[in-house]
């Protein structure tokens, strides 16, 4: 049937993704203030019709997407420009919408007026601006506990945030478009990213499978990153800044594969001062240009990347004129309690169990979870720099360790390792398995930002059933040895015995 071939999920998945944008009107994350009568509250009615909506819209995204990655692993999915296109179909309806499933955009304009304002965005949180102030209305729309928080995010990004309150003057509904273009740019450069390293890596597989092709490597990659529905409603609808952290992150990766780590390394620390777990991706940077050179270029590798990451990092502090104050920010996030991160609920269960304040427990079970994380992180940065792991594949599954064990996760933090992975693994079981929680997580939010019970039970449901389509219908791993992207030109193999 045509609704069933790859043109006929581009048009469902479109319409999907526009029900979600005409629901999200009245039922999206709207401001507390400043909405211009264009985003305001219509009542409970409209808001209960646009959340079945958009519910609805999501489900047939969802459909579309997972029909069209069926498509692509069975070859019969077109390549990687019309993947594009429908790419830019489903982005479209999107553009205008309010925000959707999360209010943190409110949080980086608020952070960026107080920026202008003289404020430090590193000692207090939004509520400090007054009701003359830039980005007040935006601050009056901050979530709950974030009100009080100070920015967790790096210099760059702030100076970001910082440039489109100038611009629109700290309106809520103009600052939030302008937000959008960011968005916009992180998707463009994740895709340019994941397309150039499924390049390599179908390259690298071409003289072991013929039939593979660059173009369906790249749809596939493409799709798994950015066709994804959890990116398209968390960074193009919600905003979030991961994807401008994992775009850059990606990048600069890309680049030290083809023997430009200095500037693989620039980009990497601009993406650390947009959130700090980019920083993840030095050590895999260093693999990469470390390896075939022994003991001296191990050095090399686990010191240059990192000099060069950090003369980024302070030269664009010093730029911004925010201070050093992230440095001490980063762990505000982890005080925040959230349901999918599995130590900190155990370790609370166990508090509870064990001891008349849970606190203390919560923190040491939280504190092994991310120990636990790098020395994973450690042994796949080993494994790269011997050429046993593909440094690209070693850096998505190194962020999936950190999110699985991180003191606070949040849905969108999956896309972290996912959009990595894509790049050079799409079409494994690890791929398989991405897809399909990613396809579950994407419920766990309302449109309105909130996060009801319902939201787990949906995606418990979606999670069974993916689980069960993954057993059914397993895709084949990628045959023979695991690539590892091919050392840069001018750069001896390590000779093994």
């Amino acid at each position: 049937m045509w609704a069933f071939s790859a043109t006929g999920t581009r048009w469902l998945g479109a319409v999907g993704s526009l029900a979600v944008a005409v629901g999200g009107w009245t039922a999206g994350t709207l401001p507390a203030r400043g909405g211009a009568g264009l985003w305001e509250p219509r009542g409970s009615l409209p808001t209960v019709a646009g959340a079945v909506l958009a519910y609805l819209g999501l489900t047939l995204l969802l459909a579309a997407w997972w029909r069209y990655g069926r498509l692509l692993a069975a070859g019969e999915a077109p390549g990687t420009r019309r993947t594009l296109g429908t790419l830019a179909a489903w982005t479209a309806p999107l553009l205008l919408a309010p925000p959707l499933h999360s209010a943190d955009v409110y949080s980086y304009i608020a952070q960026g007026a107080m920026v202008l304002e003289g404020h430090d965005v590193y000692g207090a949180g939004p509520s400090v601006l007054g009701p003359g102030d830039l980005g007040a209305d935006a601050a009056a729309s901050v979530g709950g506990h974030w009100t009080d928080t100070p920015a967790p995010y790096g210099p760059v990004f702030l100076v970001l945030a910082q440039a489109v309150v100038r611009l629109t003057g700290g309106a809520v509904v103009p600052a939030v478009l302008g937000m959008r273009l960011l968005a916009l740019g992180a998707v463009a450069l994740i895709a340019w990213a994941v397309t150039a390293a499924g390049r390599a890596a179908a390259d690298g597989r071409a003289a072991e499978r013929a039939d593979e092709s660059v173009g369906d490597h790249g749809s596939g990659a493409l799709w798994l990153a950015v066709l994804n529905p959890l990116l398209l409603i968390h960074v193009v609808g919600g905003l979030h800044n991961d994807g401008l952290m994992i775009g850059l992150m990606l990048g600069g990766v890309v680049l030290a594969t083809r023997g430009r780590w200095v500037l693989g390394s620039v980009l990497v620390g601009l993406a650390m001062m947009i959130k700090s777990p980019a920083a993840v991706a030095l050590l895999f940077v260093g693999a990469t240009m470390a390896r075939g050179h022994g003991a001296r270029g191990l050095l090399k590798g686990l010191v240059l990347p990192g000099l060069t990451a950090a003369g980024v990092a302070a030269a664009a502090t010093l730029a911004a004129g925010t201070g050093f104050g992230w440095l001490r920010t980063q762990s505000v996030a982890g005080t925040i309690h959230t349901a999918l991160s599995v130590t900190s609920d155990l370790g609370l269960g166990l508090g509870m169990l064990v001891a008349d304040d849970p606190e203390p427990v919560k923190g040491a079970v939280q504190k092994l979870g991310l120990a636990a994380a790098l020395a994973v992180i450690a042994v796949l940065a080993r494994r790269a720099w011997q050429g046993r792991t593909d440094p690209v594949r070693g850096l998505g599954i190194s962020l999936l360790a950190l999110v699985a064990l991180s003191p606070m996760v949040q849905p969108w933090y999956l896309l972290w390792g996912t959009a990595v992975v894509a790049a050079v693994a799409w079409h494994s079981r690890l791929g398989q398995f991405l897809a399909v929680l990613s396809a579950a997580l994407t419920y766990e939010t309302q449109p309105s930002g909130h996060t009801p019970a319902y939201g787990f039970v949906l995606a418990g449901a979606v999670l069974a059933l993916g689980l069960l389509w993954m057993r059914r219908e397993p895709w084949p791993a990628a045959p023979g040895p695991e690539p590892a992207t091919p050392v840069p030109t001018g750069v001896p193999e390590r000779r093994t015995a």
